[in-house]
């Protein structure tokens, strides 16, 4: 079976913050290393390279900012190889964001693409899941670093 469309990872979350809140927790690795990735090398910048790291799997992966619109927008490439990701955050009544997260650009054969596409799905899901746990509740939830615990 032939894909007609290259597979793309989708998925949101309304999280209870002031849009500019939620862009932050994004761009500043003090927020986001409450819920996703363990350190980084800095804040995303339009054009600057970050890295991030996943010290409790011993990984990290280069980050590229290929577009930024405060409160608006964010595309970036990252991972070996390289695929897009875009965020884009909406402003909704009572001071809420909805958070919409897409990734694309898989390589390898139409499964190997569905197989990426779907990992991806299902991690960023988790991202915002600590994401709207830490913005609303101030919860750290470890899923990133539970999702994949040792000896398993």
């Amino acid at each position: 079976m032939e894909l007609k469309e290259a597979p793309t990872a989708e998925t949101a979350m309304l999280i209870r913050r002031p849009v500019a809140d939620v862009f932050e927790a994004i761009v500043d690795p003090a927020i986001t290393t409450k819920f996703w990735f363990t350190h980084s090398s800095g804040r995303l910048d339009s054009g600057k390279p970050v890295q991030w790291e996943w010290r409790m799997y011993g990984v990290s992966t280069d980050v590229e900012v290929s577009e930024i619109v405060p409160n608006e927008k964010i595309v970036m490439r990252w991972s070996d190889p390289p695929t897009t990701v875009a965020w884009t955050f909406t402003a909704m009544p009572d001071n809420a964001t909805f958070l919409e997260v897409r990734n694309f650009g898989f390589a390898g054969t139409g499964d190997e693409q569905a197989k990426h596409a779907v990992e991806s799905t299902g991690g960023f899901t988790l991202v915002l899941a600590g994401a709207k746990a830490w913005l609303e509740q101030g919860l750290t939830l470890g899923l990133i670093g539970d999702r994949h615990p040792k000896g398993l």
